[in-house]
């Protein structure tokens, strides 16, 4: 069964649902510098030129859900939202960043495009009515521990809100312990409520494995591929220039040149199977 999603708003300039090819959502897991951000957003806005994608940059600027109280979290809400600020002033990319607190929420509305509700904050009511009532557009990650159709749950609170523009972040399933798994065969049941993205990077994570998650990479390319089968509407890649200098995710994220090959791949395999394949 191939379902069409229904259609959305993700930016001012792009629509979810009905693309002939999805939306790319890239960027650093945290943000580290003002250099490294602007470093990265540059390099991925020269990938979207010449790929001609539509790109909505991310980063984070706290990382509250560490595995270790000692791990690097972020420059915090008002130094990481001039960073953020900047990269839209500068390059002209619609941008997305993550709350974890209610408080939060306002404050970064008024300068991101969309707000991502972390997996793991899923099911925190006031946090998830809190950024669906600034009106932005949100990215519902998926919990690792939550079953597709327990999803339509947290939709609920947010049309409740009186917000219907959202989207839901597959990024892997719990198998056991320390273990992550994409069952690709609910995509269609995730698409009966909202548009679907596929997080290519942290479903390479294995969570919690040591003092930090760490992460099997080398598989990013096979479900990328796979993902692109399953007709999702949205990708999701981290990204940095540097693996060894990466202070967060660094196990499983996806190089910048990588990144570029994978896309090189990925994006005329998802035109070709929309073009190719009727949808209802």
């Amino acid at each position: 069964m191939i379902v069409h999603s229904r259609e959305i708003k993700l930016t001012a300039d792009i629509t979810s649902g009905n693309l002939n090819m999805p939306a790319f959502i890239l960027g650093p897991c945290v943000i580290e510098s003002e250099t490294q951000v602007m470093k990265i957003a540059g390099t991925l806005k020269k990938y979207s030129e010449e790929l001609s994608f539509p790109l909505i940059f991310k980063a984070s600027f706290d990382k509250a859900n560490r595995t270790s109280i000692k791990s690097f979290r972020g420059p915090g809400l008002e130094d990481g939202l001039k960073i953020l600020e900047k990269v839209k002033r500068e390059f002209s990319l619609p941008v997305l960043t993550d709350i974890h607190l209610p408080s939060q929420a306002n404050a970064v509305a008024q300068v991101v495009d969309i707000i991502q509700i972390p997996a793991f904050l899923i099911r925190q009511t006031d946090l998830v009515a809190a950024a669906a009532r600034t009106g932005k557009t949100l990215n519902l990650k998926k919990a690792q521990f939550l079953s597709p159709y327990e999803m339509q749950h947290v939709c609920n609170k947010v049309l409740e809100c009186n917000n219907s523009n959202f989207f839901i972040t597959e990024r892997g399933t719990f198998f056991g312990y320390n273990k992550l798994v994409n069952d690709f065969k609910y995509v269609p049941i995730l698409k009966k409520m909202a548009p679907v993205c596929f997080d290519g990077t942290h479903s390479l994570q294995i969570p919690g494995a040591e003092a930090k998650s760490l992460g099997e990479p080398e598989f990013c390319d096979n479900l990328a591929f796979t993902a692109a089968g399953a007709f999702f509407d949205i990708f999701f890649f981290e990204t940095h220039y540097d693996r060894s200098e990466a202070k967060s995710d660094a196990s499983n994220l996806i190089l910048l040149p990588d990144l570029f090959e994978l896309l090189k791949k990925l994006i005329p395999l998802t035109k070709f199977l929309r073009e190719n394949t009727f949808i209802k």
